[in-house]
C-alpha cells in the first residue's frame, strides 16, 4: 500500500464528470455541472506543488478548456497538457495547440450499429464549434452547437472519436452489441447509459497521457490517476496508482488501486489531499 511519505505523485491525470464536475439540476430543469469548492483548491494544491495536473476525459477539446480555466490550470507561458476525446487528441493550452491526434475510419463500424440501431444519435466532433449529428442529442449530452449531417457524410472521412447514442437503449444491450459485432478496427467504451465512444485501435485516455508522461520526463509509476468510468480502465492500469470514485460501477472499482468517496462527497479532493494537503 502506498502511503504519504514514500511516494509522492509527479503526474496527476483527472478525469472531468463524475471525478471533479458533479451534476446537479438546475432551476429550469436543465442539468448543470459544478466543481465543488473544496476540489478546485485541491487541484490548486497539486499545481502549485510543482506537480503536473493533466485533465484526462472523453470529452472533446473545447469542452475541456473551460474546465482549464476554472480550475485555473495553464496560462500561456506554462500551458497545460490536456488528453481529449479518451486519448485520441493531446493538446496544451492556452492557447490550444494539438501535440498529437489519432484518426481512423469509422465507417463499417458506425453502419454495423445502425444496422441494429436504426434510430441511434451518431455525433463527430466539429472543433471549435460543437458536433455534426444526425440528430440532436438530448440536452446537455454534448456541449458547443450541433450540426444535423447525414451520416454517410459525417463518417465520410478520417476521424477521431464518433459518439453513438440510443435513448431507447440500455447500457446492457448496448455491451452485448459491441461484444456481438466485434467493432473491427476499432476500440469502444461504453458509458453510463446507451452511449459508445468508438475510437482508434489501441487509443485511450493511457495512450494519450503515455504522450504527455514522455514529453515530461515523467514514468507512469510516478503517476496519480482519478476516475469514474470504463473509459479509465485503461489508465488505471497504465498509472503507479489508480483511485476510482466511490460512485463508480464495480468493474472500475474493482481496476483500481484505491476507491475514495463519491464525487457528491468530494472524493477527488480527498484523494489529493492525501499527497497534496
Amino acid at each position: 500500500m502506498t502511503t504519504p511519505g514514500q511516494w509522492q505523485p509527479k503526474l496527476v491525470a483527472l478525469d472531468i464528470d463524475g471525478t471533479l464536475l458533479r451534476w446537479t439540476d438546475g432551476n429550469s430543469g436543465s442539468v448543470e455541472g459544478t466543481i465543488p469548492p473544496a476540489v478546485k483548491a485541491a487541484v490548486r494544491r497539486v499545481a502549485d506543488s510543482g506537480a503536473h495536473v493533466v485533465l484526462a476525459s472523453g470529452r472533446s477539446l473545447h469542452a475541456m478548456t473551460p474546465i482549464a480555466d476554472e480550475l485555473g490550470l495553464g496560462r500561456p507561458d506554462d500551458p497545460v497538457w490536456i488528453v481529449a476525446s479518451n486519448g485520441a487528441v493531446v493538446l496544451r493550452y492556452p492557447p490550444i495547440q494539438v501535440v498529437h491526434e489519432e484518426t481512423f475510419d469509422a465507417a463499417a463500424a458506425v453502419r454495423a450499429v445502425l444496422a441494429e440501431h436504426p434510430s441511434a444519435l451518431v455525433g463527430v466532433e466539429e472543433r471549435g464549434i460543437g458536433y455534426r449529428v444526425n440528430r440532436p442529442f438530448p440536452e446537455g449530452e454534448l456541449t458547443g452547437e450541433m450540426i444535423v449531417t447525414d451520416v454517410e457524410e459525417i463518417i465520410g472521412g478520417p476521424v477521431s472519436r464518433v459518439i453513438i447514442r440510443d435513448p431507447g437503449a440500455t447500457v446492457e444491450e448496448f455491451t452485448a452489441l459491441a461484444e456481438r459485432l466485434g467493432l473491427h478496427g476499432t476500440d469502444y467504451v461504453i458509458g453510463w447509459t446507451a452511449w459508445m465512444d468508438l475510437a482508434p485501435v489501441g487509443i485511450s485516455k493511457a495512450s494519450g497521457l503515455a504522450h504527455v508522461a514522455e514529453d515530461l520526463g515523467v514514468q507512469p509509476e510516478e503517476t496519480l490517476a482519478i476516475g469514474d468510468g470504463r473509459n479509465d480502465l485503461e489508465m488505471f492500469a497504465w498509472a503507479g496508482r489508480s483511485v476510482a470514485m466511490g460512485q463508480a460501477v464495480l468493474e472500475v472499482k474493482q481496476a483500481a488501486d484505491h476507491v475514495t468517496a463519491t464525487v457528491n462527497e468530494d472524493g477527488a479532493a480527498i484523494e489529493l489531499d492525501r499527497w497534496f494537503g
